[in-house]
């Protein structure tokens, strides 16, 4: 029925220098429902958001928000017309208080004219214990967990009246207990009338939660349907244009001697008595709940963080490093958690970004040749099918996949014997996440090591050969690939 309808997107279209993000998208979302957004990372999702959040203006086409025409030329208009966004990253004043974040903008005032901080604080409290939560008021955001910021992002939109609301990834870096608060945020909203538009990358949580799933690939819509109207292996094949066979395509290569041995490791205040073996050319799993102490195991064993005790073997000998720099120098690697952050310089080229780490073989008579850069950048990328438009765009104009690509490039360049990889599939969509185990297998082919980190655990027991579970800094257990399952992870993992 017509007047169900809370949202409607008809012939948008948005171009870019070179490339047609949006070509005339056309789809319906109801009025208190949760409406799913997917597609491949460059599929058009993220210029969609922005063009209904007031960040950009489209080409061409229309929205119609409750039958009514709305032309947005800034965030504000957008607010004001009752679009929210629950941003990936979450954009929070962190000094300020959560009462101070909610009514940002929009403070409350007595009839003297003075601010009302009790009656802003007395209205945070009532929004927050109607989301059924309890987090204190007067507490500065930056001591919050991602999952409570998220809570006080949707408070920030409930007060500004906005009845629809645009979650962008926001399972991305929650843990398992964190995901089901979610889940129960975003029921209770619907049930409410509220509308939410719900991005994810996380199939099995839009089977979950989502009444109605829109396709958008190479930036056409594809198809919008009931989602009890369709399988998981349609979805893909909607999304990525083509069948797509095996999810994990797990390939097996003969393991050899051990090459990297952890003895007793221990570091300050959390990992503890941490002992295992890694055997050359085999791909091992690392498991546990978000803060079990995964990534600080990685960062202890390549010299990032301070080691206490314990003795690290590589290859047989003593593997102690004393910083990054001496373990990259002996073969190890890291493709850290925070591609953005941690992996990449955002506004360098893809090819400054491949070169960064072996920086020493564009170097000739103590000068950096561009023409060194640019054969092994254009190399890179035709052997990892990176996309991007050449050698000089900037990386931070690729998409997730894209730059996930040119993380783990820089360390093949380096020619890493063995690397970590920490959450590789983060963020990034069914397709790229395809290629990048089949990249997995080819490194194992030619003999390199990997150890996966991961908080996905159907990416663990696709593609590992064995996982060891973690739990608030220690070591619970190892399984091997026929003994391992999502049960058994999760008994050993609380």
């Amino acid at each position: 029925m017509e007047d169900r309808i809370a949202l409607r997107i008809d012939e948008i279209t948005k171009e870019f220098p070179g490339v047609r993000a949006l070509d005339k998208v056309s789809f319906e979302i109801n009025a208190g429902t949760v409406h799913a957004l997917i597609g491949e990372n460059g599929a058009g999702k993220s210029t969609l958001i922005k063009i209904l959040a007031g960040i950009y203006m489209p080409d061409g086409g229309r929205i119609l928000i409750d039958g009514e025409e709305k032309h947005f030329k800034s965030p504000g208009e957008a607010q004001a017309a009752g679009i929210s966004v629950v941003h990936q990253e979450i954009k929070l004043a962190e000094p300020l208080t959560v009462a101070e974040n909610i009514f940002l903008g929009r403070l409350l005032y007595t009839r003297l004219g003075l601010v009302d901080w009790k009656g802003m604080y007395r209205a945070s409290r009532e929004m927050i214990e109607g989301l059924g939560m309890d987090i204190p008021v007067d507490t500065p955001v930056e001591r919050l967990t991602v999952a409570k910021k998220q809570i006080v992002e949707i408070c920030k939109a409930i007060h500004r009246k906005s009845r629809i609301l645009i979650m962008d990834e926001p399972s991305a870096t929650l843990t398992e207990k964190e995901l089901k608060v979610l889940f129960h945020i975003v029921r209770k909203l619907r049930k409410e009338g509220y509308t939410i538009i719900y991005i994810s990358h996380r199939l099995d949580e839009i089977f979950d939660l989502a009444d109605d799933i829109t396709v958008l690939r190479d930036g056409r819509h594809i198809r919008t349907t009931p989602i009890g109207d369709i399988t998981r292996e349609e979805l893909i094949s909607l999304m990525v244009g083509r069948e797509m066979g095996n999810e994990f395509p797990k390939e097996f290569y003969p393991v050899g001697e051990p090459i990297l041995e952890v003895s007793h490791l221990s570091t300050k205040g959390f990992l503890k008595d941490i002992s295992f073996q890694v055997k050359k050319g085999e791909v091992l799993g690392i498991s546990g709940l978000v803060g079990a102490g995964r990534t600080e195991l990685a960062r202890a064993i390549l010299g990032i963080d301070r080691v206490e005790s314990g003795e690290i073997l590589y290859k047989g000998e003593k593997g102690n490093w004393k910083n990054f720099r001496k373990s990259i120098n002996a073969g190890l690697g890291l493709v850290p958690e925070d591609r953005k952050l941690q992996g990449l310089v955002q506004i360098f080229s893809v090819k400054e970004n491949i070169c960064m780490v072996a920086a020493d073989k564009v170097i000739e008579k103590g000068i950096i040749r561009d023409k060194k850069k640019e054969e092994y950048g254009r190399a890179y990328i035709n052997m990892l099918n990176v996309a991007t438009p050449g050698t000089e765009t900037e990386v931070q104009y690729l998409s997730g996949g894209n730059q996930q690509k040119v993380v783990i490039a820089k360390w093949l360049m380096q020619d890493s014997e063995l690397l970590f990889l920490d959450e590789p599939t983060r963020g990034i969509d069914v397709g790229a996440k395809v290629e990048i185990y089949k990249l997995i297998n080819k490194l194992v082919k030619e003999g390199k090591t990997i150890i996966m980190i991961s908080s996905e655990m159907p990416e663990l027991l696709g593609m590992c050969d064995r996982i060891l579970v973690m739990h608030e800094g220690r070591l619970m257990g190892e399984l091997s690939r026929e003994e391992a399952s999502q049960e058994r992870i999760m008994e050993m993992c609380v």
